[in-house]
């Protein structure tokens, strides 16, 4: 009878987080409603043995890459507002992403969870292929996107002048659960849930270790660094900034809390987010070209 009910409980917990979860995901119907009065972005398929990354573009390809990583759940179209900016267009090549498992983007020809901050952060590098400006660029990232946008800088440092982490999960010692998460895991009835769910669950699972992983990576970064955290975000505990500043103290980087923000910093805050990916303008450098980025 307890498992009975635990079931019934998690069957009603998830059919009210996938409506939650729905702001993070849109349907067909719901893009096409968006565009109606707006230029499309460009869209490619970055394919190799191993990938399949589709790519949104705005913005001419000679100008320096704005590398946008979304959280879990996601897709490229989150981050729609900044590929329609038209002060963004104008001086950045904007390129947003679906990360490896999720919306159209696979891994060995299949759609399903890539739970490595390493192989996202490998995979993710393609898109910079799309770029022919020669120029350094400002990779983003948001929640589970930003210690992959972190890591990128770590692993490409020539390519980028300036990293910006949004509500970012980068704390292992505070990763937030909730009591549901084991049903969608271990529970016999995972299938009835949507694919995203699923695959932001096998993240949430090994994202501890992923995160354990990057601990000594962080005094590798030498790229400077902005962190923006909200003071009311219920899905990332603010603590993160506290794990940020005491990682980053002696790097180049800037912390920015705003009390009343909640998980959508990019929605909530846009200009704020707008300002600080401008201003780092002055800091970008011509590419050395034996860096084996394709012209």
């Amino acid at each position: 009878m307890f498992r009975f009910s635990s079931y019934l409980a998690f069957l009603l917990a998830a059919s009210t987080l996938s409506g939650c979860f729905g702001r993070f995901v849109m349907t067909k119907k719901e893009l096409k409603e968006y565009y109606k009065d707006k230029p499309k972005p460009t869209y490619f398929t970055i394919q190799n043995d191993s990938v399949s990354l589709f790519c949104a573009t705005a913005g001419n390809d000679t100008l320096p890459p704005l590398l946008l990583i979304h959280g879990a759940p996601g897709a490229w179209y989150g981050y729609r507002d900044f590929l329609n900016d038209s002060t963004l267009k104008a001086n950045f090549h904007i390129i947003a992403m679906d990360r490896l498992g999720y919306n159209k983007s696979k891994f060995k020809n299949k759609k399903k969870a890539v739970t490595s901050i390493q192989t996202q952060s490998i995979a993710i590098h393609e898109a910079m292929r799309l770029n022919r400006s020669h120029k350094t660029g400002v990779v983003l990232g948001s929640s589970y996107g930003a210690p992959i946008a972190a890591n990128m800088a770590i692993i490409y440092p020539q390519e980028f002048h300036h990293v910006v982490m949004l509500a970012p999960a980068i704390d292992p010692d505070h990763e937030k659960f909730w009591w549901f998460h084991k049903f969608i895991k271990h529970g016999p009835i995972k299938w009835m849930l949507p694919h995203y769910f699923k695959t932001t669950t096998n993240e949430k699972f090994t994202h501890v270790k992923e995160l354990k992983l990057m601990l000594p990576k962080w005094q590798q970064l030498t790229v400077p660094i902005t962190v923006v955290q909200g003071g009311a975000d219920e899905i990332v505990d603010p603590i993160n900034l506290d794990f940020a500043k005491a990682q980053l103290s002696d790097k180049r980087a800037e912390f920015i809390f705003l009390p009343d923000a909640g998980h959508l910093i990019r929605f909530q805050y846009p200009e704020l987010v707008k300002k600080i990916v401008l201003q780092s303008i002055p800091e970008i450098r011509s590419l050395n070209l034996t860096t084996g980025r394709s012209p």
